[in-house]
Order: C-alpha cells, then sequence, then structure tokens
C-alpha cells in the first residue's frame, strides 16, 4: 500500500497524458508558448476570475504575489503557524515579518477571531492557508483585510477546487496562490504553481516579475528586477489534461472521506476532520487528531505495511529557521497540542474499498473497537 499512489492515477490518463507530452514534443516550445497561454486561461475560467499566470512552484507564486504588493522590509505579515515553511518563508524572503496567530483545532486553519489582535501599523498583508483542502472562513478575513484597508492573499496550495460559499479557493481574497506539486489536488509531473488575481495592475507587475522583469515587446530590457519563474510547456500540457478529471476525482475523495467518517466514528480516541458549513472539502488530507497515542498508532500502522504522515510535527514558531522571531514553547497552543495529536491516512482517488477497509480495521484492532 502507498500513502499516495500517482501511478494508479497515471494508468488511468495514461493515453491522454502521452498524447499531449508528444504534441508538445512535435511543437518544440518547452518554455512558454501555446501550452502555457492556454492553461492560463483554463485556470482562470475554472476560477472564474480574470487573471492566471503561470509559475514555476506555489512558494513563487506567494513570493511574487507579496512583492507584486511592494511588501518589504519592515512590513508584517499575518499568517499561520500550522503549514508547510514555504507560506511563512516566502514572507521573510520579502525581508517582511511572519506574524503568527494561533489556529482552530477543530478546522486547523487560522483562527479568524484572533486576527484583529495582530494587526498593526505595519500590518500590510493578511495571508490566510487553506490548510488540508478546507478554506478559512474568508467572510471575516475580508471585513478585517477592508476596515484596516490590508491586502488578502490567499495560499491555497492545498485546496485548488475546494469552495467556502460558492467561491472557489483562491478567487476570493486579492490574490491566489496555488501549488501543482505532484501529491497536490491539481498536481503536475514535476514542480509548478499559479498566481490568479482579478487585479490587471497586479497581474502585470506580476508578469515582469517572474521573468526577469523583462519587457513584453523586448525581453532585453528589464524594466524592473525580477526572478526566473516560469512553468514549462510540458508540465502545462499534462496539468490540461488532469484539470478536465478534477472535479471527478475530488467527489471520490469526498465519498471515501464519508466512508472514513462513518467506519471511525466509534473510536473514541480519535477525533475526525469536520466539514464546517458553507465548505466543501477537497481533502488534500485526509487527518485525524490521535488523542495521547498518536505515535504509537502511527508505528502500529507503519508495521502492518499502512503509510501515514505526519503533518506538521513541528510548527513554524519553533522552527530553528524562526529562531529570531522570538517566539516561544506555548505561545500558540492550539498549533502545539495539534502537532502532537495529528494522523494523516491514505487517501486518494483510486484507493481501492479493500485498501481502506485494511487501513479502518488495523485502526480500530489498535483501539481494541472490533
Amino acid at each position: 500500500m502507498k500513502f499516495l499512489d500517482l501511478k494508479k492515477q497515471y494508468k488511468q490518463i495514461a493515453s491522454e497524458i502521452n498524447s499531449a507530452i508528444k504534441r508538445v514534443l512535435n511543437n518544440g516550445v518547452f518554455i512558454g508558448g501555446e501550452e502555457v497561454n492556454n492553461f492560463e486561461k483554463e485556470v482562470a475560467g475554472f476560477c472564474n476570475i480574470k487573471f492566471a499566470l503561470a509559475v514555476n512552484s506555489g512558494t513563487d507564486a506567494i513570493f511574487l504575489s507579496l512583492k507584486a504588493l511592494g511588501v518589504q522590509e519592515g512590513d508584517e505579515i499575518i499568517t499561520t503557524p500550522f503549514t508547510f515553511i514555504a507560506t511563512a518563508e516566502a514572507i521573510a524572503n520579502c525581508g517582511a515579518k511572519p506574524v503568527f496567530v494561533d489556529i482552530d483545532p477543530v478546522t486547523f486553519n487560522i483562527d479568524v477571531d484572533q486576527i484583529e489582535n495582530k494587526i498593526t501599523k505595519k500590518t500590510k498583508v493578511i495571508l490566510p492557508v487553506h490548510v488540508f483542502g478546507q478554506m478559512v472562513n474568508m467572510d471575516k478575513i475580508m471585513k478585517l483585510a477592508h476596515r484596516y484597508k490590508l491586502s488578502v492573499v490567499e495560499d491555497a496550495a492545498q485546496s485548488f477546487g475546494s469552495f467556502y460559499k460558492g467561491k472557489l479557493a483562491g478567487a476570493v481574497g486579492r490574490i491566489g496562490c496555488y501549488s501543482f506539486f505532484p501529491s497536490k489536488n491539481l498536481g503536475a509531473y514535476g514542480d509548478g504553481g499559479m498566481i490568479v488575481t482579478d487585479n490587471k495592475k497586479i497581474m502585470e507587475k506580476i508578469k515582469l516579475l517572474k521573468n526577469h522583469g523583462s519587457s513584453s515587446k523586448d525581453k532585453y530590457k528589464n524594466l524592473i528586477l525580477g526572478i526566473n519563474s516560469r512553468l514549462d510547456s510540458i508540465q502545462a500540457a499534462i496539468l490540461r489534461v488532469k484539470l478536465k478529471h478534477l472535479n471527478k476525482w475530488m467527489e471520490e475523495k469526498r465519498k471515501k472521506a464519508a466512508v472514513y467518517n462513518k467506519e471511525l466514528s466509534a473510536v473514541k480516541k480519535i477525533i475526525l476532520p469536520q466539514v464546517l458549513i458553507n465548505n466543501k472539502h477537497t481533502y488534500h488530507q485526509y487527518s485525524i487528531r490521535v488523542i495521547e497515542e498518536r505515535n504509537d498508532l502511527h508505528n502500529f500502522l507503519q508495521q502492518a505495511g499502512i503509510p501515514t504522515m505526519i503533518y506538521y510535527s513541528l510548527p513554524l514558531h519553533l522552527q530553528p529557521a524562526f529562531k529570531y522571531l522570538g517566539y516561544k514553547k506555548g505561545d500558540f497552543p492550539n498549533s502545539e497540542m495539534v502537532s502532537q495529536e495529528v494522523l494523516s491516512l491514505p487517501l486518494y482517488p483510486e484507493f481501492s474499498q479493500a485498501e481502506q477497509k485494511l487501513v479502518i480495521n488495523k485502526i480500530k484492532t489498535f483501539f481494541k473497537v472490533i
């Protein structure tokens, strides 16, 4: 058994993928070109948003978005400590200060009711992360942003295809950022990312930044300092194929999540993931909380040939790389508690009933529920 089996997915769509790759090879355009342009248009249409710009990673998507908003040294960006380091890393690499807000242990997302207390005169952006495939309460965040004249950049790396009140993750704030890392909801066969926005000026600034600040009329005329962040044509072609299947795949994941929810509900030492009202979850990760015995369960399943993952074992405020921020243990109790309890179980569209049944039975055996 694998935690995520991308070979199974490839086999289902192999002829489409192979045809798309062959098309690029025959065209001989490997950077930019028609494949990337069409993929950007298709993502913009999927998200019901005006502009989509392909970049080479979700990390670059966040970094370039902040740069386009003029984030610089001395600015403060509010975000969550319970996420992958790329979110806060991009903030720090702009010279700005990550300001953490604790999470809601039910959703794993930033606690929106604690954000206002962290807003200062230096705050420039609120950067929520839609963790594990469920969106943050964006209504409250957008109201705060409007009240304090702040920008909102959504880290939607884990939630492409998720909805909140009918709006897609990444399409609510001023800018949305996606990752196409292979394990994501929409995954490439390498690195990839995307930025979406309705703001033309932001789009034009990012377009410059992601291509060395180069003018579209003269690529050797550099108007500003930028970086090299482009999506390869082969990856764009692959993602165009996979985008057509995404809604079907996400529905399969929801069905399998429902099976976990039903079968594991009797295990009293497990807290199951909850979907809040107005949300459509995509279960990028199916993450449970295990009271007291998380590591023992993790090891037990591992010995039974069942892989599980711990996202995230150390919150960002306790990471050595962010020691300079001056946070200490106890500053964000919910994030610290969840990091000791969270465990992600195998869940993907091609995950078989037999495999899922084995996972469920082994968990019940461990807790002596059977």
